[in-house]
């Protein structure tokens, strides 16, 4: 059978999706880019937000016209959108033939060999993670691993708890396995993933913690970067922050998704941080770790935050400088208790709000940038460029949603190569091998 796959959504989900990938390979069956020569379609789907939902509905009724002309088969949708809408999705999209909720991904090749019409499967989101095989759609050079599933944080806004399920942490032994292998497959970097990697070890209750999990993995041969996504603010230590300062393998790039500063906006996100504290856990990272990238996440428009709690965090940003940030509207989730918050301002003024910020942020990208020039770095090249240089990171970036380096020179992909940088262009650094 030839099976077109479509991955949508975060990191964790397309690891899901490789782990799928090399089970329908192993049971014989070829994977195609192109939809049109596919017998079947397999869209592993996000449903965090409503834009998320959209395009995974997108994409299955794109599929679903090759089906209807009759080239496809067989259309499988698997993950999130039918965790979240188990009860529904069949009846509302009946051009599905199967479904899989995100605890019985393992059934892929079931789902898609069934002779069933309307398989459906949904087995317990709370089980350890299955320990499987993948098919690394990433690199050359770097892989993401998964070392925990699901969220114990109930933040008001979110409904990752009520789809991913209770927080699983892998064991340190599984991970490590997998870090050897990746390492031996060429992997010079690992970017850790999972809701909430600073929670890492907590529900194994014997004392393991993301900071025993760092002290083996940086003894990986092969591996020289590794990078961490995301670290929830009240969860960091004083021993994380020494282990990460300590050890040249862990990036100095932290990824802290702060989603506002202003206290009572945090209380409403049942956050359980204040400005304060954020304030003091980055300049104890200044003090500590000079050179960090400090990334984070921002919702503006959240029911309760007027024009004074906006305010508040502009000046934020204007104080604090972070190089890296991401800011989304809120989008009220079914289920979740924000979306029955009243005093919510209007799309547009939350739409306004976030254009705000991100062109404050621009500019304090861009003044980032231009301070990086006449500087020399260590670049993980991935690859050529339309224009012909080569395309690489700093470890001030990560893949998808930081910039580029474009440079000239002697490198190959998968490999580290000494960049000098000596201009801007489009949003990327520019240089030259050194």
């Amino acid at each position: 059978m030839k099976v077109h796959f479509t991955a949508l959504g975060c990191a964790k989900n397309l690891i899901d999706s490789e782990q799928m990938l090399a089970l329908i390979q192993a049971a014989g069956h070829q994977i195609v880019d192109d939809p049109a020569q596919a017998d079947a379609a397999v869209v592993n789907t996000c449903a965090f937000i409503e834009a998320a939902q959209q395009e995974a509905i997108d994409a299955i009724l794109e599929l679903a016209q090759l089906k209807k002309a009759g080239s496809l088969r067989r259309l499988v949708v698997t993950g999130c959108l039918p965790e979240r809408y188990q009860g529904d999705i069949l009846a509302e999209l009946p051009e599905i033939d199967a479904v899989l909720g995100v605890g019985s991904f393992p059934d892929i090749v079931a789902a898609l060999e069934s002779p069933q019409r309307h398989f459906a499967r949904f087995l317990d989101k709370n089980a350890p993670l299955p320990e499987l095989d993948r098919t690394v759609t990433t690199g050359p050079g770097w892989a993401y691993i998964k070392i925990a599933d699901g969220c114990d944080n109930r933040c008001a806004y979110c409904v990752i708890p009520s789809i991913r399920g209770r927080y699983r942490s892998r064991p340190v032994a599984a991970i490590l396995a997998e870090a050897e292998k990746l390492a031996a497959a060429g992997a010079k970097e690992l970017i850790l993933v999972a809701q909430d990697v600073t929670a890492y070890g907590r529900d194994f209750r014997d004392g393991t913690s993301l900071v025993t999990l760092l002290r083996q993995l940086v003894r990986v041969d092969g591996i020289e970067w590794i990078r961490l996504h995301y670290l929830y603010p009240h969860e960091i230590t004083d021993e994380l922050i020494g282990v990460i300062a300590a050890e040249p393998k862990i990036v100095n790039y932290l990824d802290i998704p702060l989603q506002h500063v202003n206290d009572a906006i945090l209380r409403r996100m049942r956050r359980p941080e204040s400005r304060a504290s954020i304030e003091a856990l980055l300049a104890k990272f200044r003090a500590r770790i000079p050179d960090a990238v400090v990334r984070t996440s921002l919702i503006v428009g959240l029911p309760g935050e007027g024009e004074t709690e906006f305010q508040e965090l502009v000046e934020f940003l204007q104080a604090q400088r972070l190089p890296r940030a991401g800011v989304f509207v809120f989008s009220p989730q079914e289920g979740t208790p924000a979306a029955a918050m009243p005093d919510r301002c209007s799309q547009e003024e939350a739409e306004r709000r976030r254009d705000a910020v991100m062109a404050l942020q621009n500019g304090i990208m861009d003044d980032y940038d231009r301070a990086q020039l006449g500087r020399t770095f260590r670049v993980l090249c991935e690859g050529v460029g339309e224009d012909g240089r080569w395309t690489g990171r700093r470890y001030a970036d990560s893949p998808d949603v930081d910039e580029q380096v474009l440079f000239t020179g002697e490198a190959r992909p998968g490999a580290f190569a000494r960049v000098h940088i000596d201009g801007l262009e489009d949003g990327c650094l520019t240089g030259h091998a050194v």
